[in-house]
């Protein structure tokens, strides 16, 4: 059954067309993601559709009876009422309803059947009806189902009562997406719902998603999100809208095998027009007047061929390999037993991380574990903490903020990559910045007038072509269109040096990073893969026996966490001791060599005395060393 259409529907602000003749359907418990570049006419289209805006053209369908809830992007609530205050006027009538009932029971349980038999009849009737009501409205579960969406999307119950004035904007824009999702309408559109939600509560959201009986409308440039949720993909370009069966892995393959044959037929239209153009000249420079005819035929024939326009994507292909001026040693960072406390309330404790040259590490955690913090102590902005941090030899930290702060406004694009690298000629930079997806005049803007996503892409660039050897990232795909995070994605692969990034995009963990940190107030737990494999082995962590969890008690539950947690600082402690080995192993080796090379020098053979000590020390050490190996043999084995 068709809930929703849209036939021939166009919309254009002042001359320029945003959307032309857009058509499609959408039938029962769809779930639809919409993509396509910022301003490609996505939130014009959803405004369409809820009726707030009209279209210059064409119709929208909405089946009888089909209720429409819009989840808009950068929506500000103010409110002074408390977050479960704020849910609870969703269920203003259920809970009238609630008061209703309440009253009619307590009058009816002060009459008797004796001598208020009418009235009583009157009561229980209405009681009936009311609550036949009050139960299809959800009113004995209304409040766990408000408790379920609000812990589901990171609020803890401790929250509830925190007034919403006081909150974030990100912490808004959750409370907005909670109300939507209570209000209970039979068609959601989402515009960017993942917006300011960590990996857990979007985790959440998936499930929500999928078990949702109704239709969704997806618009988002989190492509885990959108292949773990859809099953449908409309991609708006050039102000027209395609649509593909299957989620985004899928349509990202098919419109892969559309863009190969496109630039064929575009290739063997411009082998015809030179074949055509070299035909007409050679006729014209025989001369004969049957010749000049032909050639004017040809001509003619030449302007009425269908024109063949050149696909834009082959030159979003990054083909660029940046490699840092200067090479780090093989140990780039290490950081032992770090610590970070704020007004004397511990943020987290107990953190180690190791990083190698060359290494793509993603660190994830929950929202306001300190993931931000941690990147900000490495990069030395903040330097209030306890442990020890040591850099490698020769690495040079390059930090990126969600803020673009390293980018001058007064700058145009291209003087602020060529500031960057002024060793480069113009085509050189004109061809870096082509790769970032900046073209033509785009080169020539103002920093101060370019727009999210571009500032974006332009300071990652910067980044990524200074002196830097070891990028510090901090949320780099946040604003970018899902063209942007693929030019971003394969830049990073491609780049020799080190990443450590932090980053709750799931599908960007996955395809560029190589090792995992989960930040947790009780430190960190590496996991050596990419994001599917965190999963993988979290999942084999975790992993209850459904008969066992049933039977146990909170005791019993809370106590095997303490175990857990036990284990994870055992083998935090294990893996300390096997890095403080390596030390010693590694400063042995160097001494051991010393001793070798002084032993070798023609002045040692002259000094009797000196070559014994030597040899002594040579013996002792190499003595110590395999027994440094014998130990590290045995903490690997266990």
């Amino acid at each position: 059954m068709i809930v929703l259409s849209c036939n021939n529907v166009s919309k254009a602000f002042v001359v320029e067309n945003i959307i032309e003749n857009i058509s499609f359907t959408i039938n029962d418990n769809e779930k639809i993601g919409l993509i396509g570049l910022n301003g490609a006419g996505k939130t014009t289209l959803f405004n369409i559709l809820t009726n707030s805006i009209e279209p210059d053209s064409g119709e929208v369908y909405v089946a009888k009876g089909k209720k429409i809830g819009y989840l808009r992007q950068n929506t500000v609530l103010e409110s002074t009422m408390s977050i479960m205050d704020e849910m609870l006027l969703i269920f203003d009538e259920v809970i009238k309803m609630e008061e209703k009932l309440h009253e009619i029971s307590h009058e009816m349980s002060g009459l008797t059947e004796e001598k208020d038999a009418a009235r009583l009849e009157d009561l229980m009737k209405t009681y009936s009806k009311l609550s036949e009501g009050f139960v299809e409205a959800d009113g004995y579960s209304y409040r766990s189902m408000i408790k379920g969406v609000l812990k589901g999307l990171g609020f803890s119950e401790d929250e509830f009562d925190k007034p919403i004035n006081v909150l974030s904007g990100g912490e808004k824009s959750r409370i907005m997406l909670a109300k939507l999702l209570l209000q209970k309408a039979d068609i959601l559109l989402l515009d960017e719902p993942t917006n300011h939600l960590d990996i857990e509560a979007i985790s959440w959201l998936e499930k929500y998603i999928k078990n949702f009986k109704g239709e969704v409308i997806l618009i988002s440039h989190d492509r885990y999100f959108l292949d773990n949720t859809v099953n449908r993909i409309f991609l708006l370009e050039n102000k027209s809208l395609k649509a593909y069966k299957g989620n985004y892995s899928v349509f990202i393959k098919k419109r892969k095998i559309e863009l190969e044959q496109a630039m064929k037929q575009y290739d063997e239209y411009e082998k015809e027009i030179e074949r055509q153009e070299e035909l007409i000249k050679r006729l014209h420079a025989y001369g004969s007047k049957r010749n000049i005819r032909q050639a004017f035929s040809r001509q003619k024939a030449l302007e009425k061929m269908k024109k063949v326009e050149k696909p834009g994507f082959e030159n979003k292909k990054v083909k660029l390999k940046f490699t840092p001026k200067v090479s780090s040693g093989r140990d780039v960072l290490s950081i032992r037993d770090l610590a970070v406390s704020f007004d004397d309330k511990k943020l987290f404790e107990n953190v180690n991380i190791s990083v190698y040259k060359g290494e793509k590490i993603g660190i994830i955690g929950p929202n306001g574990i300190g993931k931000s913090t941690l990147l900000k102590i490495i990069a030395g902005i903040i330097k209030d903490y306890e442990g020890e941090i040591n850099f490698g030899h020769q690495v040079h930290t390059g930090y990126f903020d969600q803020e673009q702060t390293n980018l001058k406004g007064e700058n145009t694009v291209i003087d602020e990559i060529w500031d960057e690298v002024p060793d480069l000629n113009y085509y050189e930079i004109r061809r870096i910045l082509a790769q970032f997806l900046f073209y033509g005049d785009d080169m020539y803007k103002l920093v101060e007038d370019l727009s999210g996503g571009e500032r974006g892409r332009l300071s990652l660039l910067k980044l990524m072509t200074s002196n830097a050897n070891f990028l510090l990232m901090d949320e780099p795909t946040n604003h970018l269109d899902i063209d942007s995070k693929e030019v971003l994605e394969d830049s990073l692969i491609n780049y020799e040096g080190t990443v450590l990034v932090v980053s709750h995009d799931r599908y960007f963990l996955n395809k560029v990073v190589n090792k995992i940190y989960d930040l947790s107030e009780e430190g960190t737990f590496e996991y050596l893969g990419n994001y599917d494999y965190y999963l993988e082995k979290k999942a084999e962590l975790e992993e209850p026996n459904d008969k066992e969890t049933t039977s146990k008690t909170k005791t019993q539950i809370n106590a095997e966490k303490k175990k857990e947690r036990e284990q994870i600082r055992d083998r935090q402690q294990r893996e300390k001791a096997i890095r403080d080995l390596e030390e010693k192993i590694f400063m042995h080796e160097n001494e051991i060599h010393e001793l070798e090379t002084k032993l070798c020098q023609p002045s040692t053979y002259t000094d009797n005395f000196l070559i014994i000590s030597l040899n002594e020390k040579l013996n002792i050490r190499k003595k110590e060393l395999q027994d440094l190996y014998t130990l590290w043999e045995e903490f690997i084995d266990n």
